[in-house]
């Protein structure tokens, strides 16, 4: 029996029940993609699926609505791909455990794929529904949004004739997005030959830490276990010196990290700093990460390749000195970051040491001045950087029309005002914007929370309204 069963809208998440079967990480939407030309085949739309695996259905227009504007759905198909750390799941391979609890819909052990696995789901459900009442329907489904927003960079879109774009990756209900930060990734690349190393080895873990979304959870000051370890092992070498053997950590750039791990030799002198640190730390993050784990494992004498002390304590020396988290708040809205970076992944291979950055701004200056600083610092430490993905910031239109409609339409059915926003994260209305010169754009979308983490959830009641919401927007286009 599904484990959806009961739950409505019944046909939004029976398309959800079976996307979460359907593996799609980033970079892996291949069969994702071909399950949604499968769909577009079998209610004979009009479809296109480019080389990259991004998806567009058209619908033409039911009758009496021949003449209304065009409206344009959105989201991705991609999902952030994270575990808990004994959760022996394949994410590339296998399909999610998912669970009601108290109302939410999860995934055991892994993140549900809500962000925007919703959206598709929404979009199918309208899609097949003969009896909504609708203008011309233009779907697009994109790839890699997760990475860099890769699918909406690269989509051809020339064939939509929509101007009123209703972007479904949002996770409030009750707030409309109307802009949102750009941004980019960078990478950055530390060359090193490798050494001969002996002495005492030790393991230093930091895992269980809250994590989350890189852009709408920076904001509250949880801790990335890649920035704790170098805090540690910047403490150490106060008392001597290091030599890394292993080091990775984090798996996602858009995604706070919630486990780092590192293996390096040291005397004793060095551990008794790293111990007392360890302390200080925990005290510091016992309210944003109350769960965090440092543990510090004593693998005894070893001789085996490694970096030596010199590049070990340029690697520490190269971390500490990186800009993190949030470097600025706006000036025009409270509360809302103007300007973050967000270190995700890192690793230490055979002879370079590597690590990558997820950077937003909503303001265009300010993001080119972090590139510039992140960019110096690893200049000085002779670091090699790439920097890719780049998205334009979706600026805020204060005329627009759709927008209003919308707004009204909400306060008819709830009796309550709406919240206007703009976000920290990034959506994929402002790359689509530049392709669709004067789309009016507004994103929206359910209750969901902790995206990005096995904490993932995604309240089922809010889904049926925000849904009954979509549909009155659509029928409302006449």
């Amino acid at each position: 029996m599904s484990v959806l069963s009961g739950c409505k809208p019944e046909r939004v998440f029976h398309f959800f029940e079976e996307i979460c079967q359907i593996p799609h990480p980033s970079y892996h939407e291949e069969k994702i993609s071909a399950y949604l030309v499968d769909f577009a085949k079998a209610h004979g739309l009009e479809y296109y699926q480019d080389d990259l695996y991004n998806v567009i259905m058209i619908k033409e227009a039911s009758a009496g609505y021949e003449n209304a504007a065009p409206i344009i759905l959105q989201g991705h198909m991609d999902m952030v791909a994270e575990q808990d750390s004994d959760c022996t799941k394949d994410m590339m391979t296998e399909g999610l455990d998912l669970e009601v609890v108290d109302g939410f819909l999860t995934a055991k052990g892994t993140t549900l794929g809500g962000d925007d696995g919703i959206a598709v789901a929404m979009a199918l459900a309208l899609l097949e529904d003969e009896d909504l009442k609708h203008p011309r329907l233009e779907v697009i489904i994109t790839v890699s949004e997760e990475v860099g927003m890769e699918g909406a960079a690269g989509i051809d879109v020339s064939m939509l004739k929509g101007r009123k774009l209703l972007n479904l990756d949002s996770e409030e209900e009750g707030t409309f997005l109307a802009g949102c930060a750009g941004g980019c990734r960078m990478d950055v690349t530390y060359s090193y030959a490798k050494e001969t190393v002996s002495g005492n080895l030790f393991a230093l873990d930091v895992k269980e830490c809250e994590g989350g979304h890189s852009g709408t959870e920076i904001n509250k000051g949880r801790a990335n276990a890649t920035f704790v370890i170098a805090r540690l092992l910047a403490q150490g070498l106060k008392a001597g010196e290091i030599c890394l053997v292993e080091f990775v950590g984090g798996k996602k750039d858009n995604a706070i990290p919630r486990a780092t791990s590192v293996k390096f030799v040291a005397d004793k002198a060095v551990i008794d700093e790293i111990k007392k640190e360890a302390e200080e730390i925990k005290s510091e993050f016992a309210v944003t990460d109350p769960a965090m784990v440092i543990a510090l494992t004593d693998m005894g004498q070893s001789t085996l390749d490694g970096v030596g002390a010199k590049d070990s304590r340029r690697m520490v020396q190269l971390l500490s000195s990186m800009p993190n988290g949030v470097q600025a708040m706006s000036q025009d809205i409270e509360g809302l970051v103007e300007t973050s970076l967000n270190l995700g992944v890192l690793n230490l291979t055979e002879d370079v040491f590597t690590f990558s950055s997820a950077l937003r701004s909503s303001v265009d200056s300010a993001k080119e001045a972090l590139m510039r600083k992140v960019e110096m610092v690893a200049e000085a430490f002779g670091c090699q950087v790439e920097i890719r993905g780049q998205y334009p910031a979706w600026e805020y239109n204060r005329e627009s029309e759709f927008r209003d409609t919308m707004v009204q339409i909400y306060k008819d059915i709830t009796g309550v005002e709406p919240k206007v926003e703009t976000l920290h994260a990034g959506v994929e209305c402002g790359l689509l914007g530049a392709k669709l010169p004067g789309l009016d754009a507004v994103s929206i979308g359910p209750d969901m929370c902790d995206v990005h983490t096995p904490k993932e959830k995604l309240s089922i009641a809010s889904t049926e309204r925000t849904y009954d919401l979509v549909r009155r927007v659509i029928e409302s286009a006449k």
